[in-house]
């Protein structure tokens, strides 16, 4: 499907919900830190950075957004304007977390397009989790430390003087995908069980989300009963069951869910906002009966779809040719266009009506 035709289709759920369609897309970057971003980031950096997408005024010229060598791009990820002034107005926002390696732009493609359709997209990356650096032994295994990455991203822009008169704190959503499927869900209210992860991993050792992952081989989630036994992360075990839930957040859209097994299922049974799940039928790194099964059987009137074909990764930026060579996950990205659509829908229906 083509980038015209998704923005139709953008447009067209746009006029069903929020009525506020925007000609241009602006993106800005800004930076925020939490208590722990220092001990994920491998550099020991405290700075975590936020980008923003959002509606904009006039007609500034949009630049495609990519990712990799200049002049040789490995993945296109939408198109906004630089530092493009705010158009009028007071929009709903959505916390955009993206997946274990993945950045903030490589999920533009998503966050552009909701910013056309009216809303104002906060995204982080998730420091020591993200593909701008090495990932690291906490970036990778204190998963529950991405809610808060969201929260401190929403304080940054609600005290951003360019940003608060255009957000509506009363009509907040949070996206995900994969590892920001979970954050997501943490984000809505659902509580970490690292107890619960390691018995399902222990019995199934094999599972898309237990082995090791294409971004980090030599790191596994096998290896969660060692930190269980790790005195040293007693303290840090004991935060991760705590609430993460970012307040005030009415809806959770969520794309190829992983560590769904790291959730307390009572705090699913528990959710009280309405929540939509979106998976491929071939994701093997994220299998929908171990991950979004799970959670649309739990979580009170969640509503589930599954793409026929579609695998994890097809949900990531548009692979381009130079990526066929050196990117293993772009192998199995063979129906973007079809993820990327059905999300879009799901998505602004979802919003659409949660956030109105």
């Amino acid at each position: 499907m083509s980038t015209l035709v998704n923005r139709l289709l953008v447009g067209l759920a746009l006029i069903a919900s929020t009525g506020a369609a925007a000609a241009t897309v602006g993106e800005a970057h800004r930076t925020t830190t939490t208590p722990s971003t220092a001990l994920r980031n491998a550099d020991h950096s405290p700075t975590m950075a936020i980008t923003i997408w959002y509606p904009a005024k006039g007609h500034a010229k949009e630049s495609p957004l990519t990712i990799g060598p200049p002049g040789l791009p490995l993945f296109a990820s939408g198109s906004a304007a630089a530092d493009a002034p705010l158009a009028p107005g007071r929009f709903p926002v959505i916390l955009l977390s993206h997946g274990f390696g993945g950045t903030a732009r490589m999920m533009g493609w998503f966050g552009t397009a909701l910013a056309r359709a009216g809303y104002v997209v906060i995204a982080v990356d998730h420091p020591g989790s993200n593909g701008r650096g090495p990932i690291t032994p906490n970036g990778a295994s204190w998963w529950w430390e991405r809610a808060d990455d969201l929260k401190a991203a929403w304080a940054t822009v609600l005290a951003d003087p360019v940003f608060v008169d255009h957000v509506d704190v009363a009509r907040l959503g949070v996206a995900g995908f994969s590892a920001g499927g979970f954050t997501a869900l943490v984000a809505g209210g659902a509580r970490v069980d690292v107890r619960h992860f390691a018995d399902f991993c222990r019995a199934h050792p094999d599972d898309g989300v237990c082995a090791p992952q294409m971004e980090t081989p030599t790191l596994s989630a096998r290896d969660v009963d060692a930190w269980l036994r790790d005195p040293a992360m007693q303290s840090r075990f004991r935060e991760a069951a705590g609430d993460h839930a970012v307040h005030g957040a009415r809806a959770v859209f969520i794309m190829a869910p992983a560590l769904v097994q790291a959730l307390a299922p009572a705090s699913l049974r528990g959710m009280q906002i309405p929540v939509s799940l979106l998976v491929g039928t071939a994701d093997t790194v994220a299998p929908p009966a171990t991950n979004t099964d799970v959670a649309a059987a739990l979580i009170p009137g969640a509503m589930a779809q599954r793409l026929p074909g579609v695998s994890h990764y097809d949900f990531l930026g548009d692979c381009l040719p130079a990526a066929t060579h050196v990117v293993p996950q772009c192998d199995t990205a063979n129906r973007q266009n079809d993820a990327h659509a059905a999300a879009l829908r799901a998505a602004l229906r979802l919003f659409g009506a949660a956030l109105r």
